[in-house]
């Protein structure tokens, strides 16, 4: 089982600095894998509902750095851990465009760079860049046609319904082409991940919940003649950590670190990865990186090294 953190970059965590701090000491501590994510705006009165059950967007969301600027400098400050996006609402900006930053961030940090996206969910944003609302699921097809033209031939050429790249040379390549990772949990959605992605970004379902998309998705997979051994399943969870016990019902969204803990080790085998966003439980850089101790420390099998030995509540 892989661990990873979300690097922080909202709400007060909204500093560079605080990014640059936690990526460094993350690495140190053997984490696998760091990263961001994407949010433009916060509307005052949103049109669509946040995914909680209150449906209320965070009001950290008011004060979000790039993720893509951020992968730069982290690219060039870390040696090691992977670097990743959960996910880039990557249809707010040509697929062309796409393609050249994604190539130059891998060279930039050595080939370790796995593409994580999504459509989005809030229609305020797609409004404020002047993309449609209506038709994502076509855009992202050809989105992702044009980043594997990108990525695959010297002689780039694409005719689509949204895009046209005349025959041109790009030679500009990544170390090693990125991993594409799909978010989404309708089914049009997973049959995708399927068929062209190299894997699903999950969320934290209830665990026979997540155990069912995963088999279905590689079943999925092998009905399209694919490996579906070869598809990764990296598990994204905000958790609130609390001083004391949560019902079990609310974990893992809520609960100490030892129930935190306890979840991830229930769901090794069933994902390959797992990474947690404290951003909206701490409240300071060493809080969070307090956080991300405590949590490191209760696996000492993971991948990297081992930090000295913490207690838990």
């Amino acid at each position: 089982m892989k661990l990873g953190l979300a690097l922080p970059q909202y709400g007060v965590f909204a500093d560079p600095s605080a990014t640059l701090r936690v990526a460094a000491e993350a690495e140190a501590m053997g984490f696998d894998s760091l990263w961001v994510s994407d949010r433009l705006l916060l509307p005052v009165a949103p049109r669509d509902r946040y995914i909680t059950p209150d449906g209320v967007i965070p009001s950290a969301y008011e004060n979000f750095l790039d993720p893509l600027t951020l992968l730069a400098a982290v690219a060039t400050t870390t040696s090691r851990v992977r670097l990743g996006t959960s996910t880039l609402n990557a249809l707010w900006q040509p697929p062309a465009l796409l393609a050249r930053t994604v190539t130059t961030l891998d060279q930039l940090s050595g080939g370790r760079i796995d593409l994580g996206i999504g459509v989005g969910w809030m229609r305020d944003e797609y409004q404020a860049v002047g993309v449609p609302w209506e038709g994502r699921g076509a855009r992202l097809e050809e989105t992702l046609d044009v980043l594997d033209a990108f990525w695959s031939h010297d002689v780039v050429a694409h005719e689509g319904p949204l895009w046209t790249v005349p025959e041109s040379l790009v030679k500009a390549r990544p170390v090693r082409r990125p991993p594409v990772l799909l978010a989404g949990l309708v089914p049009p959605a997973l049959t995708r991940v399927a068929r062209r992605a190299d894997g699903w970004l999950a969320v934290g379902l209830p665990l026979p919940m997540l155990q069912a998309t995963i088999a279905s998705i590689r079943q999925q997979a092998e009905a399209f003649g694919r490996d579906p051994g070869a598809l990764r399943f990296p598990l994204r969870i905000n958790p609130h950590i609390t001083a004391e016990k949560a019902d079990p019902a609310h974990v893992p969204h809520v609960g100490t670190i030892g129930q935190f803990a306890d979840y991830v080790r229930r769901v090794e085998g069933v994902v390959d990865e797992v990474f947690a966003d404290f951003q909206l439980t701490a409240n300071t850089v060493d809080e969070y990186l307090d956080l991300a101790r405590a949590w490191r420390g209760q696996h000492p099998a993971a991948h990297g090294t081992v930090p000295g030995p913490v207690t838990d509540s």
